[in-house]
């Protein structure tokens, strides 16, 4: 599969009517896939809380657009925060760590991995 622009374009599009103004793409081979691979479409106001994933890192890429990369302490605290655009930074986030992001453009779209099968994050994995 290439993916071009307008697979990208078309999740977008998604992200845009989508009420949290987000849409993602399964890039897996099949359902029955071990990882979690997509490409991640956000817009502008979309929020995502901090949050945390006990058994895996997350590594993502900055595929189109601008977003940033927010690291915190488990007190919540900002810890540092990494600019992502296109030919940037690879940022590989340990598993247990708190982050969330922020989109900085109309059109972003970033590249997700993520350890074994995809599950709904637990009690005490989002903070606030």
């Amino acid at each position: 599969m290439i993916i071009d622009q307008k697979i990208l374009d078309s999740l977008t599009a998604a992200a845009k009517a989508s009420p949290r103004l987000r849409m993602n793409y399964d890039l897996r081979n099949t359902p029955e896939d071990g990882s979690q691979r997509m490409l991640n479409a956000i817009e502008p106001g979309t929020v995502m809380p901090i949050h945390r994933h006990r058994s895996s890192s997350e590594t993502v890429v900055c595929v189109r657009g601008h977003f940033e990369e927010y690291l915190y302490d488990d007190s919540g605290a900002l810890v540092e925060t990494v600019d992502m655009v296109p030919g940037s930074n690879v940022l590989n986030v340990p598993a247990m760590q708190w982050h969330s992001l922020r989109s900085l453009e109309s059109g972003t779209v970033l590249l997700e991995c993520k350890d074994g099968r995809w599950e709904p994050l637990g009690e005490g994995d989002v903070m606030g």
